[in-house]
């Protein structure tokens, strides 16, 4: 008797009828084609056990609170993500995020640059040490692991020596307090909505196309709408829920961008689908002729000009600078943000809504336990908790890839 050959669950055409669908949705489940479904799960029932235990963790104000709260850390994320793709790992990224914000803030306060360069110079500082730290592990062949922890330490005295004796600077400057004290009035956020819908609709009927056009299986009509019917619903929720505050703020709206832009980029281009190449098995990639070792440099590069961009967020929102910025718990939150998410350690798989899903649950955690008066070391030990669990399932699901023959 001939071996079953397996089948990409994306290239199986459904049948007609929810009796297609719910086999569909097994048939991926068995393959270990789990998707968001954990994340989006455990993010329903965090929320329903602290809207349970205080009614105000649900509150518009509290909610907008959130997002503001982690939309630093969850851009740290998404450039984590990426590295995470490759199946490395960058431990520098919250240190240079902390740098890139004391050498904008530095010169903006000390050297009376103009706002917007001074905020270019941050996120170049960024891109320097990102591609300083891709060069190293490509060019030398040195585990991302060690450079980037050397760029922990590194990046770190490198901001105290930044900052200098005072170890603290204060902002001032309107426009840089601005990205994230911006708030949009209704009208203008309706509007974002409605663009936003637009795009994804483009998005999917434009996939459609090029599949059909290459001769390849569509998905369902009733599974298309849900793809655009789903997304669209929670961002109509969303914006009711910051028109009922105090509107829609700058920095969501700036992380939101950036999740959207790097899942574009991810999906609909060369570099994106050679990421995922590189990731998934990178001898393979090389003999395919894609320049592995200039696509890890262009990554980390991308990760540490988004870890800027989180420092210049969390700058703004703290008003200030100073030796704590980028250090503590940080890192480790963007990175348990990102695999809770569900990009997998082992890298070739995950999306940058990872990043958002997965600061969600991180900063959900945090919000609902600070509402309850609950200890620091209860936050921590239930944060690990999660991160262990989200790890597990990325390793269960990675077996049952492989037992189908598809990882």
């Amino acid at each position: 008797m001939s071996a079953q050959v397996p089948v990409d669950p994306s290239l199986v055409t459904e049948a007609p009828g929810l009796k297609g669908s719910w086999a569909a949705w097994r048939r991926r489940l068995a393959q270990g084609e789990l998707g968001s479904l954990p994340v989006v799960m455990g993010l329903a029932g965090i929320w329903l056990l602290f809207s349970l235990a205080n009614p105000r963790f649900l509150s518009a104000a509290n909610l907008t609170n959130l997002m503001l709260q982690i939309s630093a850390m969850g851009t740290l994320s998404v450039g984590l993500v990426l590295v995470l793709l490759l199946g490395e790992i960058d431990l520098s990224a919250g240190a240079v995020s902390g740098l890139a914000a004391a050498v904008m803030a530095i010169l903006n306060v000390h050297h009376a640059w103009a706002p917007v360069p001074a905020l270019l110079a941050g996120l170049g500082t960024g891109a320097a040490v990102g591609l300083f730290q891709g060069l190293w592990v490509t060019r030398l062949r040195v585990p991302s692991f060690v450079v980037t922890l050397a760029g922990l330490l590194g990046w770190q005295g490198a901001l105290l020596s930044v900052l200098g004796t005072t170890g603290s600077v204060n902002l001032t400057d309107e426009v840089l307090l601005a990205l994230t004290r911006t708030f949009f009035a209704p009208d203008l956020a309706w509007g974002a909505a409605a663009v936003g819908i637009a795009l994804l609709v483009g998005t999917v009927v434009l996939g459609r196309r090029r599949r059909a056009a290459a001769g390849l299986p569509l998905a369902s009509w009733r599974r298309t709408v849900v793809t655009v019917g789903v997304p669209s619903g929670l961002l109509v929720a969303a914006v009711t829920v910051f028109t009922w505050d105090r509107g829609l703020p700058l920095a969501v709206v700036l992380f939101v961008g950036l999740v959207l832009l790097v899942e574009l980029t991810l999906r609909h281009t060369r570099f994106g689908r050679h990421v995922f190449a590189v990731g998934g098995n990178a001898e393979a990639a090389r003999r395919a002729g894609i320049r592995v070792q200039g696509i890890r440099v262009a990554v980390f590069t991308l990760a540490s000009t988004l870890a800027a961009a989180g420092g210049i967020l969390a700058a703004s929102r703290l008003m200030a600078v100073n030796q704590s910025s980028g250090s503590g718990d940080v890192l480790l939150n963007a990175i348990a943000a990102a695999v809770i998410g569900g990009t997998s350690l082992f890298g070739g798989r995950g999306s940058a809504w990872s990043a958002l899903l997965g600061a969600l649950v991180i900063g959900s955690i945090s919000n609902g336990m600070d509402l309850l008066a609950l200890s620091s070391s209860v936050k921590f030990m239930v944060t690990g908790g999660v991160l262990l669990v989200a790890a597990s399932v990325d390793a269960l699901s990675r077996r049952e890839r492989q037992a189908a023959g598809r990882a």
